[in-house]
């Protein structure tokens, strides 16, 4: 009895520890392809995901889906946008990645696997000294990427001619739920729209399922659209 008693209390001091631990942060790859891709970041050892988002009549507006390695580079990444019936799907072929279909080099990278040129539109993306994307520069255009101290995409600020538009997230207060966020866009300074948005998670942090709620104050009366999120995610 006493053994059984020595263990459960060993058990609650093990468990007490890991409940403790501070939540894996966001990786420089992760956090710069979701900021720069529109999809929610994920931590830990993933190994490949989908994420797609359905409106409220149940029908699948957009998905993403990724592959990657253990080191954490994405060796494939899928962007379908079907309201606007367009997509792509990108492979990693060493320090490009094709279109899957064509072969065609899309995005030309910098180090192992970041975000370098995106030669079609004379696009270039700089990084800071952690890895993390912080600028995109094009002919008539500059984009800068904000993140916490986590690697959380806190949103970004894109300048093209008279056009301001910046968007900017306020995460959960709880480390663990970072995906639970509200986020505001502004157009010269005018309210664009917020988003705001719930998730259940799974032991790694990352969302399983999703409520979003979107509200266009572009239009008057402003518009209110509820999107889910559903996750599916595997790990190494």
């Amino acid at each position: 009895m006493k053994k059984l008693a020595v263990m459960i209390a060993l058990t609650s001091v093990l468990a007490g520890c890991d409940n403790s631990s501070a939540p894996l942060s966001f990786t420089p790859e992760m956090a710069s392809f979701s900021n720069e891709f529109d999809f929610d970041p994920l931590r830990g050892p993933v190994k490949d995901f989908t994420q797609t988002l359905f409106n409220e009549k149940g029908e699948v507006s957009k998905r993403v889906t990724g592959s990657l390695s253990q080191e954490g580079c994405f060796d494939t990444l899928e962007l379908h946008d079907l309201d606007a019936n367009t997509g792509v799907a990108l492979v990693l072929d060493a320090n490009f990645y094709l279109d899957a279909e064509t072969q065609q080099q899309k995005i030309k990278l910098q180090g192992k696997c970041q975000l370098a040129e995106l030669p079609a539109a004379g696009v270039t993306w700089d990084t800071d000294d952690n890895g993390f994307i912080v600028t995109a520069h094009g002919k008539a255009m500059e984009v800068k990427y904000r993140y916490d101290a986590d690697g959380y995409p806190l949103g970004k600020t894109t300048v093209s001619g008279d056009q301001h538009l910046s968007v900017s997230a306020t995460p959960s207060k709880d480390k663990r739920k970072k995906l639970d966020y509200s986020a505001i866009s502004l157009l010269n300074d005018k309210p664009l729209g917020t988003v705001k948005q719930s998730c259940d998670y799974d032991r790694h942090d990352n969302p399983v399922s999703c409520e979003l709620q979107m509200t266009d104050d572009s239009v008057k009366p402003a518009v209110e659209h509820k999107y889910t999120i559903k996750n599916s995610i595997e790990y190494y």
